[in-house]
């Protein structure tokens, strides 16, 4: 073998797992996998393509090139190209055991190459952000503020290009937390803590000591939003990430399905009575297909990617065991956000309606709830990606039009389920308001509640479903048991969609 040959092979070698056995064993004691060892488990076999390994960090000013050899591949950085679930696409992912994954001036350079190359070839992108953020203790170039980094606005502006989604095991604080909060969707552990400052930067600011855990675990991250899917460990991030990011490479061959004729019996008869809508959502999707996002966050709004006859679509449904399915201030965030990342991503929508409405009063309103309820129907009127909307029980005011895209005429099918109401808000409320003055000309108390009873029996009828179809406020009344069939035939008639324009998707 020549030299040189030789040279690199052993040069090689020394960025790999075995060459730091020691680092690699308090991983592994913490629970952890190495970064190569969630890349392995990520990419399609022997399609890594690795960009930098011969990086290390640069501290030469301070240590000696062997140890930096020996103690900083990569510069705690690997990055590259590989296909995943047979498709092209870009992995990167800090190194925990390498100076604690922060982010170094190499590891900077590499990001910027690599981003620059992901807008260029349009690859659908991974990053596993553990890591406290950036380093202070590089020495090799001049440097003030460091701020003229150009890998935040490179990684930032890949919004709506392509997407990117970010895993989070442990700890990631700082410059880790922006990769992780530009990304378009978040997959962490339940033991991850994510900051936008971690315990030294909080203590700087004069904010006390914060153990690393408790600046912001999963028991905060996940009701508040920041997280999309809540894992138990690095093997389950992975399998999760491989099927999120599935739904974006396009359709595969049809999945089997539920017995569609158990819609008939999952919603009750009793307009009053809360129900499970996942199963629903589940039922009409391919079998196993399913994936909810943002669980813990406005549990009112139900908001999952999944798989019709193979095809990816995006779900948003109401939640009638919070708040009945009214729209709040967070639930319009969240589907508002939602429908962005559908939009962007050539993604149909299916809207699964049983909603009494928006949420009113003083303390829903102190949410700013103008504002953020109008984000769900700014971005409803936006969609070119086909909508299908279908009323399971109720469709009541501005929350059902907001659920339809901003009117029942703006999907490309509206229907409704044989038992669904719909009107211009809840019917109880709005007899008591439009016969207020008959109302209070009753004394007798049991008097005047039987005659609201009696109108509202009256409206209720005259909201049935099959009477807003008669006057073709809807395109159809169905059994529910026909559902998934009429999603399949009316996505199958829509041509594919010619290219959008770039847009960014809101982080929020």
């Amino acid at each position: 073998m020549r030299e040189d040959l030789r040279h690199l092979l052993e040069r090689r070698a020394l960025t790999e797992d075995a060459a730091r056995p020691d680092a690699v064993a308090r991983r592994h004691d913490r629970g952890g996998r190495t970064a190569r060892e969630n890349l392995d488990d990520l990419v399609d076999p022997d399609s890594f393509v690795e960009y930098g390994r011969f990086a290390i960090a640069a501290q030469r000013a301070r240590r000696e090139v062997d140890d930096l050899i020996a103690r900083t591949p990569a510069d705690g950085l690997i990055g590259g190209t590989a296909r995943i679930n047979g498709h092209p696409a870009a992995v990167l992912s800090y190194d925990y055991t390498v100076l604690a994954g922060t982010q170094g001036a190499l590891g900077h350079r590499k990001k910027d190459r690599l981003f620059e190359l992901i807008e260029r070839l349009r690859l659908p992108t991974v990053f596993f952000a553990e890591g406290g953020g950036g380093r202070p203790g590089d020495t090799d170039y001049p440097a003030v503020s460091m701020l003229d980094t150009r890998a935040f606005a490179l990684w930032a502006g890949l919004s709506g290009l392509v997407p990117r989604l970010a895993v989070v095991k442990g700890r990631c604080f700082a410059g880790n937390a922006v990769i992780a909060g530009c990304s378009d969707l978040i997959v962490a552990t339940e033991d991850a803590s994510i900051g936008m400052g971690g315990p030294a930067m909080i203590a700087g600011g004069g904010l006390g000591d914060v153990p690393a855990d408790d600046v912001g675990p999963i028991a905060m991250q996940a009701p508040n939003g920041v997280v999309d899917v809540v894992v138990p460990d690095e093997a389950a991030a992975v399998a999760a990430t491989k099927k999120l990011l599935g739904y974006f490479q396009g359709e595969v061959p049809a999945g089997a399905a539920a017995d569609q004729t158990a819609l008939r019996t999952l919603i009750p008869e009793r307009a009053r009575r809360a129900y499970f809508v996942n199963p629903i959502i589940e039922t009409l999707c391919d079998t196993g297909s399913v994936t909810f996002l943002r669980e813990r966050f406005a549990p009112e709004m139900v908001t999952a990617l999944g798989r019709v006859a193979g095809r990816p679509v995006g779900v948003i449904a109401n939640n009638t065991r919070v708040m009945a399915g009214a729209i709040t201030a967070g639930a319009a965030d969240k589907a508002a956000r939602f429908l962005q990342l559908c939009e962007a991503f050539g993604l149909p929508v299916l809207s699964l309606i049983d909603c009494p409405g928006y949420m009113v009063g003083p303390a829903a309103e102190a949410e700013g709830l103008v504002r953020r309820a109008s984000r769900m129907l700014v971005a409803g009127a936006a969609l070119t990606v086909p909508l299908i909307a279908v009323v399971l029980r109720r469709g009541y005011g501005l929350g059902a039009q907001a659920m339809s895209g901003g009117s029942l005429h703006e999907p490309v099918l509206t229907v409704a389920w044989s038992g669904a109401h719909l009107g211009p808000m809840g019917l109880e409320g709005a007899v008591r308001l439009g016969m207020r003055k008959e109302l209070e000309a009753i004394a007798d108390a049991e008097e005047r509640e039987e005659r609201v009873r009696q109108a509202t029996a009256a409206a209720q009828d005259h909201a049935r479903a099959l009477n807003a179809a008669a006057l073709f406020e809807i395109d159809d009344v169905i059994d529910p048991a026909e559902t998934r069939a009429l999603i399949v035939n009316t996505l199958a008639a829509v041509p594919p969609r010619p290219q959008r324009p770039h847009r960014f998707v809101d982080t929020w």
